[in-house]
């Protein structure tokens, strides 16, 4: 949940009351956010040793991008507790009647080819005011553009442009301007090699970087304003004697473009000379194709009231659940032809609200949680474990049983360690990679539980041997039939590890996890029979010679059809994958699927 920080004197004076610490906790409680902590409570200073303004810091949920700053949540409170009602946002054309266009060139579609703009006419900044427009901006990055990679706000003091604007894609030498607080101008690539060790612009190169084109912003006079998603230029800087703000946001998803957009000039349009007043701006496509933007016109939503009260056990009218709404900023009217149907009109800055469900979750939050009935549910259910969480547990308690010992790897894991490490080839159709891994230890998901497993083994090199132990749990495979392209398989992972291979012992585990699983041992030339069978394989993982294959004949219940497949394997792990796990004694393991057991 992102944490957003706020004066406490300038929201109690917004707010009409000075609220205890224990009271304002309580307001948050009931609207449905959690404070944090009040400053005010401990001795803070700041560098100079000056005692600092008392803060609150609140918790915001993730998809309540209009609670992302001080004027959002003050705003939301302030109609929350009846003291304004929710603001009407409108588009206003400027005085000289004709738009400023945005001018989109066909060489974006490579890298980002969305652009969505807005201009906030005759704003008012202050220093405080000027700090909270930068700060929701990069909680919106690092929120809903998932760091800049779907979308990235570029805002621009407009009186020092001129349009209609151009958005571009160019070679990187061909772009050239002096970037935000810096004085010497520079092409692309003298970009990227001056942000490459900053702390702050350095993690967003990696969206552009090994792009042969990177995009860009110009006015009408060939005037860089910015290059997205990395950095504005010094040029259209806002300072706060800004009055008139170009705001232009460039993204990979259009969707999520506007949504950044709304908020933004939802936001602060409260400080224009004419409140709550955007200008709109038109984007011209390729294909000819005009779009104005931004869409701050209300959308109509609905719900059934007949819903509403089974979902939270109340009995209220059409009109008491519109005024419970209204106090959530949504206005909301009876359907004149059905009065079982609540008309609600969704504000620009409520992208959350989606379904009924969420119009019946505002009406419990605004009527109060405490307050809701509390009776028993009208259905008994009787709840269950899945048959692979049973199976799963028969192997853990039959594997403890046996002398060893479970552990809990993570389950995601480097590239190298998941396949270079155990001498196995990546087919590029088996692992989930991470687009952009925080470090290089969590790359894919692993799809084999050996590599965890074996680090375990070598974090504990110090213990007495025989070490022993094992893991029961999921691995991710792509799977392109599934809906999500991905699925999870349950894996039974066990190693051995003495100054002996130990074969013989994963051999001897293997048979008696499939004498408790009443699964027989087989030869493979018996056709009719169903169960398992053991056969000599050459597995790069294991040592040439000392590995099997472990193969299962089964009857599968849903089809009715006779099955096989090659589970799983076991062996005396190959000298060069004990190298690479740092493993000094000789060591066996083994892994199959434990689902055809189901």
């Amino acid at each position: 949940m992102p944490t957003v920080t706020i004066d406490k004197q300038r929201l109690f004076k917004a707010l009409e009351k000075d609220y205890t610490t224990e009271e304002f906790n309580e307001l948050c409680f009931r609207f449905g956010i959690e404070l944090e902590e009040d400053t005010s409570e401990r001795d803070a200073n700041d560098e100079n040793g000056v005692p600092e303004r008392p803060q609150l810091k609140i918790d915001i949920p993730a998809n309540r991008y209009d609670l992302l700053c001080e004027e959002g949540l003050s705003r939301a409170l302030r109609v929350f507790v009846g003291k304004i009602e929710a603001p009407q946002y409108r588009l206003v054309k400027p005085a000289k009647g004709k738009l400023e266009q945005i001018i989109v060139k066909p060489e974006t579609a490579q890298i980002r080819p969305y652009i969505v703009g807005a201009i906030l006419r005759n704003v008012t900044f202050t220093q405080e005011r000027y700090e909270s427009f930068i700060d929701l901006q990069d909680k919106l990055h690092n929120n809903i553009c998932r760091k800049r990679t779907l979308a990235s706000m570029g805002t621009h003091d407009l009186d020092t442009i001129k349009g209609p604007f151009t958005y571009e894609a160019l070679p990187h030498k061909d772009i050239k301007f002096v970037p935000l607080n810096q004085t010497k101008e520079v092409d692309g690539d003298q970009l990227m090699e001056l942000y490459t060790n900053d702390k702050h612009l350095g993690k967003f190169l990696h969206i552009i970087r090994d792009s042969p084109v990177y995009p860009v912003v110009y006015d009408a006079n060939r005037v860089v304003c910015s290059l997205p998603p990395i950095i504005n230029s010094e040029h259209s800087k806002i300072k706060l004697s800004t009055k008139n703000v170009f705001i232009e946001i460039t993204s990979t998803d259009e969707h999520k473009s506007n949504i950044v957009l709304n908020i933004l000039v939802a936001m602060f349009s409260e400080y224009c000379a004419e409140p709550f007043t955007v200008e709109p701006v038109e984007i011209v496509y390729p294909d000819g194709t005009v779009k104005q933007t931004p869409k701050i016109e209300p959308w109509r939503a609905t719900a059934k009231v007949d819903y509403v009260n089974s979902c939270t056990a109340l009995n209220l009218e059409g009109d008491e659940i519109c005024k419970l709404l209204k106090k959530m900023t949504l206005n909301a009217s009876v359907n004149p032809s059905d009065k079982n149907e609540i008309l609600v009109d969704v504000p620009p800055t409520r992208w959350d609200i989606m379904h009924a469900c969420d119009i019946m979750e505002d009406v419990a939050i605004s009527y109060g949680y405490d307050n809701l009935p509390r009776k028993m549910p009208g259905v008994n259910t009787v709840g269950t474990a899945f048959a692979i969480n049973k199976m799963a547990d028969h192997a853990r308690r039959e594997l403890a049983m046996a002398g060893f010992t479970e552990v809990a790897p993570l389950i995601l894991c480097s590239h190298d360690e998941n396949f270079k490490f155990l001498n196995r080839k990546d087919d590029n159709t088996t692992a989930i990679k991470l687009a952009n891994p925080k470090t290089a230890e969590y790359q894919v998901v692993r799809t084999s539980l050996l590599p965890g497993v074996l680090k375990t083994l070598n974090s504990n090199k110090k213990l007495p041997l025989p070490l022993k132990v094992f893991e029961v749990s999921d691995v991710g495979l792509k799977d392109e039939s599934r809906e999500r392209r991905a699925r999870n398989e349950r894996h039974v992972c066990a190693a051995y590890m003495s100054k002996t291979s130990g074969f013989e012992v994963i051999h001897g585990l293997l048979n008696r996890l499939m004498e408790i699983f009443s699964t027989s041992m087989i030869t493979k030339n018996d056709k009719n029979a169903l169960g398992y069978w053991i056969q000599e394989s050459e597995n790069p993982t294991y040592f040439p010679g000392r590995s099997a294959d472990i193969h299962l004949r089964w009857l599968d219940e849903k089809s009715g059809e006779r099955r096989y497949e090659v589970i799983g394997s076991f062996g005396v792990l190959h000298p060069t994958v004990l190298g690479n796990f740092e493993l000094t004694h000789p060591t066996t393991a083994l892994e199959f699927n434990l689902e055809p057991f189901v």
